[in-house]
């Protein structure tokens, strides 16, 4: 058999080099015509008109979702509320909350209350003292006291309370 050769690849090409592209001519070859100045005019004015609504449309859209969650809330509020009351109803329920609650009894009944009831792992340990040295505290409160006391005796600016409203001067004449 003969061996035959791949046809040769071709040669890459250098990647072109594209020529700088200058902003002021592009812009230089938008012509406008005034069609085009109207339009764009009425795409702005509709811009500045449509902006607000649909800021408002938004906005009560998320108080009308609020609104729904506390109607959805309010509503499992209100069938919580029922099946307790329908609970309540029961006179079972009732006496089993009157002994769990406020330890009543029927009569001729004894009650039995066991005190630490709590398995040994779960009884608070015993805690010791809360300090076995006196601390002494950082800043010396008497010398506070006095100086405290000391600024408000010799101060010059007293005022005498009042309590009410003060009298009027005395006139001569008696008012009509």
């Amino acid at each position: 058999m003969a061996k035959t050769t791949a046809p040769p690849s071709r040669a890459r090409r250098a990647p072109r080099e594209r020529p700088a592209l200058d902003v002021r001519e592009w812009l230089g070859g938008i012509r406008l015509s005034g069609f085009m100045v109207i339009m764009l005019g009425l795409v702005v004015l509709a811009a500045f008109v449509l902006v607000p609504t649909v800021g408002t449309y938004l906005a009560q859209r998320q108080q009308v979702a609020a609104l729904e969650r506390s109607v959805q809330l309010g509503r499992e509020e209100v069938e919580v509320l029922e099946a307790q009351r329908e609970r309540w109803k029961d006179p079972a329920y009732i006496t089993t909350q009157a002994r769990e609650r406020l330890y009543y009894v029927n009569p001729g009944e004894v009650v039995y209350l066991v005190d630490n009831d709590l398995p040994p792992e779960q009884i608070p340990q015993e805690q010791a003292a809360v300090s076995d040295e006196v601390a002494q505290t950082r800043t010396d409160w008497m010398a506070q006291f006095v100086r405290s006391l000391t600024e408000a005796g010799l101060s010059e600016t007293v005022t005498a309370p009042t309590v009410g409203v003060p009298d009027p001067a005395p006139t001569d004449t008696p008012a009509p």
